[in-house]
């Protein structure tokens, strides 16, 4: 009998000969902006002109405090000289690793412009007014789901989270819905930023920016091997 955990031989060369040739673009480091995340900030924008799907998602890494890794996507909700910030609960899985360990990377892939940038620094939580200036754009059930979700918690079933936003939208009404005392944002302020771009024949190119006060600018700027 064949067993059906065996991966299938065919699908595995499927995978092993799907390649896609890098050829749209170039970056070179002597013609980057001089601060990282001004050179993030064209990007971001060219990425959202080519109409990219959520191109402010990153995927995000911690930490734990046993040493274990973990991985998820969450959404860049602001961009200014200091860093970059997204928002979340408190009490969520990430929010306890980064407590522990405020170390962090993020990357977002624009496979559409055959791009990626990779973040890494420390994450710091954000003051409450920036929190709470933030929630008041979000959507009224997005407002309401912030306050239903025990993030990362496990839940009996479905219909408890859903009986639970029931009575939220009974408790709250729209334009009255304060900020969960358990939520709010991280900024994560950047060490080092990676800039790639897909080129021919696997010789991609790679500009790393490093924090570096002996610079100027504050930024060293330099080429890494594909």
């Amino acid at each position: 009998m064949p067993d059906d955990r065996t991966p299938d031989p065919a699908a595995t060369e499927a995978l092993a000969s799907l390649r896609v040739e890098y050829s749209l673009s170039e970056l070179d480091e002597r013609f980057v902006q001089p601060d990282p995340l001004a050179q993030f900030g064209h990007w971001l924008a060219e990425a959202r002109a080519a109409r990219i799907t959520e191109p402010n998602a990153m995927v995000l890494a911690t930490v734990s405090p046993e040493g274990l890794p973990s991985t998820r996507t969450v959404l860049l909700k602001a961009l200014d000289a200091t860093g970059l910030t997204f928002f979340t609960n408190y009490e969520s899985r990430k929010a306890r690793d980064l407590e522990a360990n405020p170390r962090v990377s993020a990357t977002f892939l624009w496979a559409d412009l055959q791009r990626q940038v990779h973040v890494h620094g420390t994450a710091e939580k954000t003051a409450f007014t920036d929190s709470e200036a933030y929630f008041q754009t979000r959507p009224y059930l997005s407002q309401l789901g912030a306050h239903a979700s025990p993030q990362s918690s496990v839940l009996p079933n479905r219909e408890w989270l859903e009986q639970r936003f029931a009575e939220l939208e009974k408790k709250f009404p729209k334009g009255n819905v304060p900020v969960p005392p358990n939520w709010g944002g991280f900024r994560i302020v950047p060490d080092t930023l990676e800039f790639w771009q897909g080129r021919r024949s696997r010789l991609h190119d790679r500009v790393r920016y490093s924090r570096d006060p002996g610079h100027a600018g504050g930024w060293r700027i330099e080429r890494l091997s594909p």
